[in-house]
């Protein structure tokens, strides 16, 4: 069956009559289809009987099919807010909230501002979000920490401030949070030990860091002396290690991900980040092998359609070269755009990944 791939597809009548039969809700808004027995216009998504395929016609926008004479469906409401649409403001106002609240809310307290469930909710929520209320949460308060802790002169001032009610309940999640104690990361993960190797795969030079957490970066290049100075610069106080033989076959088990993808990295992954740079990069490990999508369309899947030149900034803030795999998002018009280690380097990638 085709799909929608892009915005040129809208003009492909059998592409839109596949997304109406599959009541496709990632067309709506990307098209709309009249029934000329009925007079009316509808979402792709609509729940209604499906029309007669030569009763229907296609249209480019709500406008143009009301001013061929159509009338809204009074099921799927195509000339209000899509339920998508309506969703990611609820939710975007909850996450202002969770981000403005001394604790984090409970799950029945935010689910009860939604009005709906908490079963609900937390579906919905991590559905436009990419994360679970709890996680958001945690994730937002980890930020607030990390700023708290460059800008205070106390750490336990720090702690309050962003949020933790306790010392205690704080440095039980201390090192999940930050990776090494507060005290350390105020100084710039001082004495915090990341291991590192270099090696060589087809992609040119490549750096695999490693922190008490997990693979931490992977990095690709021309020049092996500027990847150190790369994770020098990332880490700017913490005791770089040059990796021993066993790091070394660790190494080789990243090599050989790079290499062919499609086998997957079993490492435990350090990621760090901002909440919103997490929600990015989550969208981007689910993106399935051998495709490409739009920075526009990573962004409507975290629920921020507007926030195409954020999710751009989040994807050249990766630093897991593969392991999250920013080179399958490309331009809208299909233009590779940029790539944090290259552009001939994400070409190659979404090469080999086309003949698998």
């Amino acid at each position: 069956m085709k799909t929608l791939t892009s915005p040129a597809d809208i003009n492909d009548p059998d592409i839109c009559w596949s997304a109406v039969l599959a009541r496709d809700p990632a067309a709506d808004g990307r098209f709309y289809y009249s029934v000329k027995t009925t007079g009316v216009y509808c979402r792709p998504s609509c729940p209604s009987r499906r029309p007669n395929r030569k009763n229907v016609r296609f249209h480019g926008s709500r406008a143009e099919a009301e001013r061929a004479g159509f009338r809204p469906c009074q099921r799927c409401r195509p000339d209000e807010p899509a339920l998508a649409e309506r969703q990611a403001v609820t939710i975007t106002a909850i996450c202002r909230h969770i981000e403005t609240a001394d604790e984090i809310p409970m799950l029945a307290e935010l689910a009860s501002r939604t009005g709906m469930s908490p079963y609900h909710f937390h579906r919905v929520f991590k559905s436009v979000t990419g994360l679970t209320p709890k996680a958001y949460a945690a994730a937002h308060r980890a930020g607030r920490l990390r700023s708290e802790l460059e800008r205070s002169g106390s750490v336990t001032g720090a702690i309050y401030d962003a949020g933790y009610n306790s010392n205690g309940r704080f440095y039980e999640e201390s090192q999940r949070v930050l990776g090494m104690t507060p005290s350390r990361y105020r100084a710039g993960g001082a004495d915090t030990e990341i291991r590192f190797a270099l090696g060589v795969c087809s992609l040119g030079s490549i750096l695999v860091a490693m922190s008490p957490r997990g693979v931490c970066a992977i990095f690709l290049g021309d020049d092996p002396e500027t990847l150190v100075r790369d994770l020098q610069d990332r880490f700017p106080k913490a005791r770089l290690v040059g990796g021993d033989s066993d790091f070394e076959r660790l190494v080789a088990q990243v090599v050989g991900f790079v290499e062919t993808a499609a086998l997957g990295l079993d490492l435990p992954l350090d990621i760090r980040g901002t909440a919103f740079q997490q929600r990015v990069w989550q969208a981007l490990r689910e993106i399935p092998f051998g495709t490409q999508v739009s920075y526009s369309e990573i962004a409507r899947r975290i629920g921020v359609p507007k926030a195409v030149r954020a999710v751009a900034g989040a994807c050249a803030a990766n630093t897991l070269a593969v392991a999250i795999p920013c080179h399958r998002v490309v331009r809208t018009d299909g233009d590779l755009s940029g790539y944090r280690w290259g552009i001939a380097r994400k070409a190659e990638l979404l090469r080999r990944e086309s003949e698998r």
